[in-house]
């Protein structure tokens, strides 16, 4: 592994304007090409997070998907976001990581947030994704998926030979400034007991709903210390994550051997 840069984009995303999105999150991503390895847009990023935008949802051979595949290319960089998409009947919260080859892999958020009843409209995933890029293994997953420490849980020789699924976790989310102290408090615990890097990114602004968005995005080490932090305002953070230093801490202070085996249903 070597060092892996990543970028957070940290936008006030439009209501139902996907087109609009587009163009916002592509100026905002521009100055990024050739300086960053990862690049992360929040939760539904073409819409805002609204159950009334299942109406629009797209296909993945729509324009947002399309759109992703050649910023990915023109950015040299693998790109991260979620959109909501239909297939065959059912619609996703749909996380899509491209990379600028054009190869895309996909995770459909699996925890649904009730309190906004979007398990009702919305179809949850099944299957937690692992993606390999720059010699780092990368688990993303989406805003709620937070809250559940088992789903995210790096377990070692499983998905491969002594040693543990991941190395960095991602979460990109739509959360809002009511419950600011949960998602800050979470990001560090998912590092720390992971032993990995964790890297959040929340939106700013206000919604259609009328909810207040203060961003708080963050990427945190492996002892829970913020290596970057945003407050409440639009803006691109690139963050160098240390490889030596991972595989230090985790030699050092080597937990993963002592954690209980379980399986997930």
């Amino acid at each position: 592994m070597d060092n892996l840069r990543i970028s957070l984009v940290q936008g006030a995303t439009r209501w139902h304007d996907p087109a609009g999105n587009r163009d916002y999150y592509g100026d905002l991503i521009a100055p990024l090409r050739g300086i960053t390895d990862v690049v992360l847009l929040p939760e539904t990023f073409t819409s805002g997070f609204s159950n009334d935008a299942i109406g629009e949802a797209e296909t993945m051979d729509g324009p947002s998907v399309a759109w992703m595949r050649e910023q990915a290319a023109r950015l040299g960089a693998a790109l991260c976001g979620s959109v909501q998409l239909r297939v065959d009947g059912s619609v996703f919260n749909r996380l899509l990581w491209i990379t600028p080859d054009g190869d895309l892999r996909h995770y459909d958020k699996r925890h649904l947030f009730r309190y906004a009843r979007e398990h009702e409209r919305y179809t949850a995933g099944r299957e937690r994704l692992t993606v390999e890029w720059k010699g780092w293994r990368i688990c993303p997953l989406v805003c709620y998926d937070l809250r559940f420490p088992v789903y995210s849980r790096n377990r070692y020789d499983v998905e491969r030979p002594r040693a543990l699924d991941y190395d960095l976790l991602l979460y990109i989310a739509n959360w809002p400034a009511a419950r600011a102290h949960a998602w800050k408090t979470l990001l560090r615990a998912r590092a720390i007991e992971n032993l990995c890097y964790v890297a959040g990114l929340n939106r700013v602004g206000s919604d259609g709903n009328g909810l207040q968005y203060d961003g708080d995005s963050a990427v945190v080490d492996f002892l829970g210390h913020a290596a970057s932090e945003c407050t409440d305002e639009e803006v691109v953070v690139t963050t160098t994550l240390l490889a030596d230093k991972l595989a230090a801490h985790r030699e050092r202070f080597p937990a993963m051997l002592d954690a209980d085996a379980f399986e997930l249903r």
